[in-house]
């Protein structure tokens, strides 16, 4: 059993309240996805609930865990710095029961996650493995401490569609208690019955959060039928509330007119008036103190509102984006050979997906397309890598880092559109090493908006955004005008973006269709 009570976690910076007198109880069996908007402290709760001290460096909580005798299984959302530097049997041997593995149990792990049989003995850097390779060891290292309570954040992040199904079986089959976190909207679809919901309301001001023991589709049903009734009654308190104001005008003015010009010669009318005024005051008050209990209008966080590209960007239909050939396709250290014959022909503002297995070597590919398609004069091209954080300037405000001319009138409107993406104007001045995963990719898809590109190289372009901002960007990136070329496994992206899905084997890329 798992149970918080009054939990509350203030960010210590801005001294946002992220969650206020948290209280929930999870039992075996519960499948528990944590939903919320980018930068509303998902992770951060996942971090106290596992170790209260990983946040103290940000943020103040308080409250009571109770785990009993359970063992606390945690996955990152980001490999921790003191693991990049190893190996990956080093990495495996920081877990004291790797050693009691035997060949047949890593076989399965090896099957199971789609990986060599060979994969936990090599001495290949951490760091440089696929990002879905990074998972998978985390997660295998991860059950191999045979844990009672998983806590996982982003598991599904970069994992070929092969091991998000094993992940989606593994998660329902787990006879134990699952506390997750993802962005993979099938993923939650799939596998939760529980829905803890962290909002920020108010323009951030309060937050709020709800927990229903529900499957994630009836959660959004239920929500939405909640909020058109609790709108409708509020609407109609409003429209009654109108009519009477009115009619207690009218009966108001009546009576203040009368007493305005009744005679000095008729004081026993005037006494009357008199009483009859305090009537309709009496009256007023009794019509204030309804109104505090009028049903009020559903308070939801806003939906972020963002548009990529403007008519500019198009593309004339017959236009070849890219004819790309490729013999040989190696490991970036040219040890092995991942593909061969890759052939790739765009025209016009196509949109494509390419997938495949992890370690294929999509982002290998990818970034060779970007390097020829970033040199080209023709094209306006711009790439998104899987790791942009790289990228970005960790020191640097997200306004600081958009802003390329220092001009006033520029600065306000990189704000305007951060504010569109629900940045507060504390976290504007936060620096950007602060922010969650998907408040930097919302920074990054920025810079690509406003740099006028018309070809975009997306690798894992959905990986850091929540459920409810995925549908937002998935539209985006539809409408579009331009060419997109991109790495996902995202399954919605792939249906709802792109024209064409690519596979990537061993013997070049292959068409879905």
């Amino acid at each position: 059993m798992l149970q918080i009570k009054n939990a509350s976690i203030v960010h210590k910076k801005d001294l946002r309240v992220i969650l206020q007198d948290f209280s929930c109880v999870l039992n075996d069996g519960d499948k528990a996805v944590i939903i919320g908007e980018e930068g509303n402290g998902k992770s951060t709760l996942l971090k106290w609930i596992y170790n209260p001290e990983l946040i103290e460096a940000y943020a103040e909580g308080k409250g009571e865990r109770i785990v009993n005798k359970e063992r606390l299984g945690y996955l990152p959302q980001e490999l921790p710095d003191d693991d990049k530097g190893r190996s990956v049997y080093e990495f495996f041997m920081q877990e004291p029961m790797f050693s009691e593995q035997t060949p047949k149990n890593l076989g399965k792990y090896a099957k199971d996650f789609h990986v060599p049989v060979d994969f936990f003995y090599g001495d290949q850097n951490m760091e440089t493995l696929s990002g879905g390779e990074k998972v998978k060891a985390q997660m295998m290292r991860l059950l191999m401490a045979e844990p009672t309570l998983l806590l996982l954040d982003e598991p599904s992040n970069d994992i070929d569609i092969e091991t998000l199904e094993w992940l989606e079986d593994m998660i329902t089959s787990w006879p134990h208690i699952v506390l997750y976190i993802s962005h993979d909207e099938t993923l939650i679809e799939n596998t939760a019955n529980t829905i803890i919901h962290m909002e920020q309301i108010r323009r951030k001001t309060a937050s709020r959060y709800t927990v229903a023991h529900m499957p994630y589709l009836q959660y959004k049903k239920e929500r939405l039928a909640k909020f058109e009734k609790q709108e409708q009654q509020a609407l109609s308190d409003r429209r009654e509330k109108k009519i009477r104001d009115e009619k207690y005008q009218k009966i108001y003015q009546s009576v203040d007119h009368a007493q305005a010009v009744i005679s000095r010669q008729n004081p026993g009318k005037a006494r009357l008036l008199k009483k009859k005024m305090h009537a309709v005051k009496s009256m007023e008050k009794r019509f204030e103190r309804e109104d505090e209990n009028m049903t009020q209008m559903p308070e939801q966080e806003e939906a972020i509102f963002f548009r990529l590209g403007d008519k500019n960007a198009a593309i004339p239909a017959g236009k070849t984006v890219i004819d790309y050939s490729l013999e040989v396709l190696y490991t970036p250290d040219e040890s092995r050979i991942l593909s061969k014959n890759i052939s790739l022909k765009m025209r016009g503002s196509e949109k494509i997906c390419i997938v495949g297995s992890n370690g294929a070597g999509k982002t290998t590919l990818l970034r060779k397309i970007a390097k020829e398609l970033l040199s080209r004069d023709d094209i306006h091209a711009e790439y998104m890598p899987q790791n942009y954080e790289d990228m970005l300037q960790p020191d640097m405000t997200p306004v600081d880092y958009l802003d390329k001319s220092g001009d006033k009138q520029e600065r306000t409107r990189i704000r305007t559109f951060l504010g569109a993406l629900k940045y507060t104007p504390d976290e504007m001045e936060h620096p950007i090493s602060e922010l969650s995963g998907g408040q930097k990719a919302k920074v990054y898809l920025l810079k690509l908006s406003m740099s006028g590109a018309n070809v975009l190289i997306l690798d894992e372009p959905t990986r850091n955004f929540s459920p409810l901002s995925g549908p937002v960007i998935r539209r985006m990136l539809a409408q579009f005008p331009g060419a997109i070329i991109s790495i996902s496994h995202d399954r919605k992206y792939a249906d709802e973006v792109c024209d064409k899905v690519y596979f990537l084997t061993e013997d070049g890329l292959m068409s879905e269709s």
